[in-house]
């Protein structure tokens, strides 16, 4: 299992340099990867783009970059730009986002979410294997080509969390990105879900990136108190509470891993043996408790 970090989102005139500070950072301490969540603030794809230039050798995902604000072959050129800049190491984590956000906040209709992300990925897939779209559906069209001088396919990981998604994902994606998802529920019902589908499919076997809170503490009380309060909107999401139920999580904060070194690692080793391929932190505690999160990874990774 592969650990990758999550990275902070950053404010002010030089938040771009800092992103790229954390990225340095996060490739210096030898981990495998970083992710940068789209929701209000930076547009991931651009701050990658730029953050991550000049850093090489680590991977550089979106966990995850909505669909619906972006026309497919929009998104395909700037994923295609972003890869540009990032000599092939982006991968695109792509997600529905959720009915408050889409319909609500941006006015679109969120009533197909199933049939929307099939006929966007009709669009989008062939554009980020260098190809020609050429689709009419119901809630997506496209018949464009993109010019952007890259070479190779940009990846996709869908994020996915009920059946018909992850059979989706399986399909016609490279795997699936989670959040706020256990190792019950990934060894029970996301791991063979997908797993078997893509088997059936004649497909690779697909990509587990699996995102989680961490904080390597002797004061885990204090640690959950923060993590319920930082993550609480998430418990209120009926994509996330499903999985929450499914684990027996009363909230995040019961899906957030937290302890001592040896605590962390059993739930590492948890997710790993469901089937896991790769581990994103989400370092969500400041001062030495981010600093020892940070050194056990940097341990874990080592090993």
């Amino acid at each position: 299992m592969r650990i990758g970090v999550s990275l902070v989102e950053r404010s002010g005139p030089d938040a771009l340099a800092k992103l790229e500070d954390d990225v340095r950072k996060a490739a210096d301490d030898g981990l495998a990867s970083a992710w940068m969540s789209n929701i209000f603030g930076m547009d991931a794809l651009t701050a990658l783009a730029v953050a991550g230039n000049a850093v090489p050798g680590i991977e550089l995902g979106t966990a995850v970059v909505p669909s619906y604000p972006r026309h497919p072959a929009a998104l395909a050129q700037q994923a295609r730009t972003t890869a540009l800049a990032l000599d092939g190491r982006l991968t695109v984590g792509l997600g529905l986002s959720h009915k408050v956000v889409i319909e609500d906040m941006y006015g679109f209709d969120f009533g197909r979410p199933l049939r929307h992300m099939d006929e966007y990925l009709s669009v989008l897939l062939p554009l980020l294997d260098n190809g020609t779209a050429a689709f009419d559906g119901d809630t997506v069209r496209g018949h464009i080509s993109l010019s952007v001088p890259n070479e190779g396919r940009v990846p996709v990981l869908l994020a996915a969390l009920g059946p018909k998604m992850l059979k989706l994902a399986a399909e016609r994606t490279d795997g699936t990105v989670l959040w706020m998802t256990g190792p019950t529920t990934v060894r029970d019902h996301i791991a063979p879900t997908i797993t078997d589908a893509a088997k059936a499919a004649g497909r690779p076997a697909p990509r587990i990136v699996c995102v989680l809170p961490v904080c390597v503490t002797d004061d885990a009380e204090r640690a959950r108190e923060r993590a319920a309060k930082a993550f609480e909107v998430y418990g209120t999401l009926p994509s996330y509470r499903a999985m929450m139920d499914r684990e027996g999580a009363k909230g995040p904060e019961d899906l957030a891993i937290i302890g001592d070194e040896d605590a962390v690692r059993a739930r590492l080793d948890e997710l790993d043996a469901a089937g896991v391929t790769d581990f994103v932190a989400g370092e969500f505690m400041p001062g030495e408790e981010r600093t020892r999160t940070r050194d056990f990874l940097k341990s874990v990774t080592a090993r």
